[in-house]
C-alpha cells in the first residue's frame, strides 16, 4: 500500500512538472509585470520590463508589452517639450494595451494616420479617474509641456470616489507569496483560462458560510442616485486638481455612458470624444473573444476618432 501511494505521489509529481514544461514550452501563460508605486504616491509598472500577454486556453490572443522608463507599456520613451506636438493618453487597461504588441498600439496607429505628432500612452489596468488625475498632477511639469490629453472614462465605474489613494488590494499582488505563486506558470495559466474558479467559490462558501449572492436589480431611483453620487465624485476630483478644458478631452461610449452625465459635461463645457458611432457603423467584431478589450480592429477604430478630433483642432 505504501509503495502504491510513493508511486502515486511520484508520477503525479511527474505529470505536474511535465505540464509546467509544456506551458512554459509553448508559452501558454501570460506573464506579470511587476508594479511599484513610486515617490509621487503613483501606481505605476516598474520600468525596463518586456514579457508576453495571453488570452484564452489556447492562446487565442498572443502580445508583446514592453514598460518604458516612465512605468508604461509604450514602444517610445515620454520626452514632451515646446518643440514637439505631443498626445498623451490617460487611462486604464483599454489604454494600457497589453492586448495588442506595443509596437502596434492605439498611440502607434494615431502616429501612423497623423505623421509629425508623438503620443504617449499612461495606461495602466484599474486606473480610474482619481487615479488619472493625480498621476497628471504629480507629473504636472510634464503634462503642462503635452498640447492634448485624451482621458478615457467609464462611467460605470471611473467615479466611484472623489479623493485618490493607493489602491492596497492590488499593490498586495506583489507580496513576496503572491510574487512566488506567479513563478508557476501551470497555476497561473490554470487561473487565466477560469479552471480555478469552482475550488475558490467552494473555499469562498466554506469560509463565509454563506450561499451564493443573487443580484439585485438597482431600482430607476438608485441609479439616479448613483448618477449624482458619481458627478459629486468628477466634481470633486476636478477641484482638487483641476482641468486645463483647453487641453484635456474626455474618450467615453456614449452607449454605455448615463445620459445625465452627458447631459452635465455638455452644460460645463467639458469636450470629449465619442466613439459609439464609428464603433455602430461597423458589423465586425471589435473586442476580443475571451476578453472584452478592444481588438485590432476596435484599436484601429479609436485611433481613427481620435486623429479626426485632433486634426479638427488644428
Amino acid at each position: 500500500m505504501k509503495k502504491l501511494l510513493f508511486k502515486s505521489i511520484f508520477y503525479a509529481l511527474l505529470l505536474l512538472l511535465a505540464l509546467e514544461g509544456w506551458v512554459r514550452i509553448f508559452h501558454l501563460s501570460k506573464d506579470n509585470p511587476v508594479r511599484f508605486v513610486d515617490e509621487y504616491e503613483v501606481e505605476k509598472w516598474r520600468p525596463k520590463q518586456n514579457g508576453y500577454s495571453v488570452t484564452g486556453n489556447r492562446r487565442q490572443n498572443f502580445s508583446e508589452y514592453r514598460i518604458n522608463n516612465s512605468g508604461f507599456n509604450s514602444y517610445r520613451e515620454f520626452d514632451p517639450s515646446k518643440d514637439k506636438v505631443e498626445v498623451a493618453l490617460v487611462g486604464d487597461s483599454f489604454i494600457e494595451g497589453f492586448h495588442q504588441h506595443y509596437y502596434n498600439s492605439i498611440g502607434k496607429k494615431i502616429e501612423n494616420e497623423f505623421p509629425g505628432i508623438e503620443v504617449y500612452e499612461y495606461g495602466y489596468a484599474g486606473y480610474d479617474m482619481a487615479d488619472q488625475l493625480h498621476l497628471m498632477n504629480a507629473y504636472k511639469e510634464q503634462f503642462d509641456l503635452i498640447d492634448h490629453v485624451i482621458l478615457g472614462v467609464k462611467f460605470s465605474n471611473d467615479l466611484t470616489r472623489g479623493e485618490y489613494a493607493v489602491i492596497q488590494s492590488r499593490m498586495k499582488l506583489e507580496s513576496p507569496m503572491y510574487r512566488a505563486l506567479r513563478e508557476i506558470k501551470l497555476l497561473v495559466y490554470l487561473q487565466n483560462i477560469g479552471a480555478l474558479d469552482p475550488v475558490k467559490e467552494l473555499i469562498s462558501k466554506v469560509t463565509s458560510g454563506s450561499k451564493k449572492k443573487t443580484k439585485i436589480e438597482k431600482t430607476p431611483e438608485q441609479i439616479h442616485q448613483e448618477t449624482l453620487n458619481y458627478i459629486d465624485n468628477f466634481e470633486s476630483l476636478i477641484n482638487s486638481y483641476g482641468f486645463d478644458k483647453k487641453r484635456f478631452t474626455f474618450l467615453l461610449d456614449s452607449e454605455h455612458t448615463n445620459p445625465v452625465f452627458l447631459t452635465y459635461l455638455d452644460k460645463n463645457n467639458y469636450e470629449y470624444i465619442d466613439f459609439a458611432p464609428a464603433f455602430g457603423k461597423t458589423k465586425k467584431q471589435t473586442t476580443l473573444i475571451y476578453d472584452k478589450h478592444w481588438n485590432n480592429l476596435g484599436r484601429s477604430i479609436i485611433a481613427e476618432v481620435i486623429v479626426e478630433y485632433l486634426k479638427g483642432k488644428n
